[in-house]
């Protein structure tokens, strides 16, 4: 055996005993620390799920003592929210008190709203108190007049009447920020991620960061592990990704049972000073280690340090891209076949750098592209499943018995179809135009009016202007031009150039010769496909004019904005001329 693995091997030996106590202690420290950090994660999430049960009893007892009351029980306006405002400011959370008749009326408010201006009928929580006759907790919902996210709880007011039927309901809204300052002053670790949700997987609480998540339903993945663990701790991954420590707990029955409480705690904080300790550890060994090889050097291995340094010393000229540097060694013994090995590598290495050079090149290249074509790929599927699924849930929505839904999904086919043939580079808008009216053109061809430079688009303004052509297109078959013989559509667009040089796209459609216009007042998920397609994915605005002689739709769409969205949403930035 060779003095330079006598000298390994000892080192070795001597190392393997401190790796294994290290690795020991490490495993045991982690453990202990695992456990403790459950059992904290489990007393925060309970301490919090008490809490809100606490405030929840509290909250329920303060219905059915104004459900008793008097000027409540007899919902005359004047003397109800007189008597409303003395309790407004006093209960903690509550910002706002209410009582609805059995129909569902608003009867009087601490916001002073007229008898009968709005209904509670369609809540949640009015149907269970009205079938219950007791206490109900409501799902969270923007206030018609707040529009702040809140949740609602309400108690049926007793009949007096004997037939059985309450008498109606008193409501009170809480703030849920209230109810995340509250949890705030709770005791858990400055790391701790909290998320108390509904019994629909609607967030009520966050911290931190609550006023951006209240009120959003939890991802359908996170939700579900949620639900799978309740009543324990599970390894599981945050709401932005991050590997948390969780414990779930549920409130108390009776009072919150449809709340879920789960309190995260960061594994990197809980472990940080046992990762400190096995680093420290680790550092120590490889000193001793150093320190025992230098020792070892020093003592029996003088005699073969001038051909280790020039062995090193023509490895540290190659690395810096020398290959013509020699080490010069040669002969029999160990250092002697080691040198001549590694000059005959560097003379083949030095012969092939230049084909290594430009393959290397030649793979980064396709590397970029191969990694560019996954993401463009990932970010036009993940459109399109998400146009899909927001259709879908449309269709279920609206009771559609499938045609509509049918309809919706060909065009978005068709829209691909035409992206693919030029390998999803665009599409211009009169083939775009052409594609949508193709199914009526075929043999009434005088009824369609196509006025415009035709210019070029990218496959984002392709899917969502023939979205929202197919839309107009379907409406005015079912309603509007062409419903009947002598209808006609004409579609005139031109490019606009700002002062600054950004380009906008002006279109209007226009009907004409069709059945006359009559307003619904009614906002159909028709006009929110166009608009959300125009609004979110295009930055553009949308304008509807529902003029007796036909369908007037002008859109304004930004050319040169960057992508801002990723899917199709519905929207609200419609400025319709009359009532959409």
């Amino acid at each position: 055996m060779s003095l330079t693995k006598r000298i390994v091997g000892l080192v070795v030996l001597a190392l393997i005993p401190a790796l294994a106590v290290q690795g020991y202690n490490e495993y045991a420290l982690r453990a202990a620390r695992a456990e403790a950090v459950r059992k904290e994660a489990m007393r925060g999430a309970k301490a919090v799920a008490a809490d809100l049960g606490q405030f929840g009893r509290g909250a329920r007892q303060i219905l059915s003592i104004l459900a008793g009351v008097a000027e409540v029980r007899g919902q005359d306006a004047r003397a109800c929210t007189a008597y409303l405002a003395t309790v407004s400011g006093k209960v903690p959370g509550s910002f706002f008190f209410g009582v609805a008749d059995p129909d569902g009326r608003i009867r009087c408010n601490t916001l002073g709203s007229p008898v009968g201006a709005y209904s509670v009928a369609d809540r949640s929580y009015f149907q269970e108190a009205m079938r219950t006759g007791g206490f109900a907790i409501g799902e969270v919902v923007f206030g018609r007049v707040t529009g702040r996210p809140t949740i609602q709880f309400a108690q049926a007011i007793a009949d007096e009447d004997g037939d059985g039927r309450p008498e109606g309901i008193v409501i009170t809204s809480i703030d849920l920020s209230y109810l995340a300052a509250r949890q705030s002053d709770a005791g858990l670790p400055p790391d701790a991620a909290l998320t108390v949700a509904d019994r629909n997987g609607t967030i009520l609480v966050r911290l931190p960061d609550h006023e951006a998540w209240a009120g959003k339903p939890l991802p359908t993945a996170f939700w579900k592990a949620l639900s799978d663990h309740r009543g324990g701790v599970a390894d599981l991954t945050g709401l932005r990704g991050n590997p948390r420590i969780t414990a779930v707990a549920g409130g108390a029955p009776g009072d919150l049972d449809g709340m879920t409480v789960a309190v995260g705690l960061s594994p990197a904080t809980a472990f940080a000073d046992i990762d400190a300790a096995t680093r420290r550890g680790v550092v120590l060994i490889g000193v001793g280690a150093i320190l025992a090889v230098a020792a070892a050097l020093l003592a029996g291995r003088a005699f073969i340090r001038r051909p280790v340094r020039r062995l090193l010393a023509a490895a540290g000229a190659w690395r810096a891209g020398e290959l013509g540097t020699r080490t010069g060694l040669s002969g029999s013994d160990e250092f002697g076949r080691l040198g001549e090995a590694f000059d005959a590598m560097a003379a083949s290495l030095q012969r092939h750098e230049g084909e290594l050079r430009e393959e290397v090149a030649r793979s980064r290249v396709l590397q970029e592209r191969q990694t560019m074509m996954l993401h463009e790929l990932n970010h036009r599927v993940r459109n399109t499943l998400t146009t899909v699924q927001s259709l879908a849930r449309q269709a279920r929505r609206d009771e559609d018995r499938g045609e509509r839904l049918e309809g919706r999904i060909l065009s978005l086919s068709k829209t691909h179809d035409l992206l693919s043939r030029d390998d999803w580079e665009g599409a211009s808008l009169r083939t775009v135009l052409e594609n949508e009216l193709a199914p009526f053109r075929d043999e009434q061809l005088h009824r369609f009016g196509l006025e415009g430079a035709d210019i070029d688009l990218p496959p984002r303004y392709v899917l969502a202007l023939g979205m929202t052509m197919h839309e107009l297109t379907t409406n005015a078959a079912k309603y509007g031009a062409l419903s009947t013989d002598a209808g006609r559509i004409d579609v005139a667009w031109r490019v606009v150039v700002g002062e600054s040089g950004a380009r906008r796209l002006a279109l209007e459609w226009r009907e004409s010769g069709g059945p006359p216009v009559r307003e619904t007042g009614k906002r159909g998920f028709g006009t929110r496909l166009i608009t959300g397609g125009v609004s979110r994915e295009l930055g553009g605005t949308v304008s509807l004019e529902f003029a007796p002689e036909g369908l007037r739709c002008s859109l304004d769409v930004p050319l040169d904005e960057p992508d801002r969205f990723t899917s199709f949403a519905a929207a609200t930035d419609v400025r319709p001329v009359g009532r959409a």
